[in-house]
C-alpha cells in the first residue's frame, strides 16, 4: 500500500491555491508547516488512517522542484460531475490543462477522466469510474 505521495513545490502558497482547489472537495484535510503542506483524509477515532496522505514541500536538495517526466498521481473523484468542476476549479486556481475531462478510447467504458498541471509541472490525474454515471457507450 502506499503511505504517502511528495511532489516538489518552489512557491508554496501558489501550490496551496491550486490543491486548496482539489483536495478539500476529495475529504483532505491540510496542516501548514514550515516543511510545506501536509493533505490527508480524515481518521475516525479508533480507526487506522485512510491512506496514501499527499505531501506538497520545497526540495530537500534547495535545487528546483521539477515534475517527473512519466510520473502521474490520480485522485478518484465521486462522479462524472466532480471530475469537471474540479478541474476547472483547478485551472482556475492556477493548474495547465493536460486532457479535458472525458471518456479516453484506450480505457474502459466507465473510466472518466481529466489531466492536469500544477503551477510546478507535476501531471495530476482526477478521475472517476462510477457505476451510475454514463458510460461511454452508454
Amino acid at each position: 500500500m502506499i503511505a504517502y505521495v511528495t511532489v516538489g513545490a518552489d512557491d508554496i502558497d501558489r501550490a496551496k491555491r491550486f490543491y486548496d482547489a482539489l483536495l478539500p472537495a476529495l475529504g483532505y484535510g491540510l496542516e501548514v508547516s514550515a516543511e510545506g503542506l501536509s493533505y490527508a483524509l480524515p481518521v475516525p477515532p479508533g480507526q487506522s488512517p485512510v491512506l496514501p496522505d499527499y505531501y506538497v514541500k520545497p526540495t530537500f536538495n534547495g535545487q528546483p522542484a521539477s515534475g517527473g517526466n512519466g510520473a502521474m498521481v490520480a485522485f478518484e473523484a465521486r462522479d462524472q460531475a466532480q471530475v469537471r468542476a474540479l478541474h476547472a476549479a483547478a485551472l482556475a486556481a492556477g493548474g495547465a490543462d493536460e486532457g479535458q475531462p472525458g471518456f479516453r478510447a484506450s480505457y474502459g467504458p466507465r473510466f472518466y477522466v481529466g489531466y492536469l498541471r500544477d503551477p510546478q509541472g507535476n501531471k495530476i490525474a482526477l478521475f472517476s469510474s462510477n457505476p451510475n454515471d454514463p458510460g461511454r457507450d452508454d
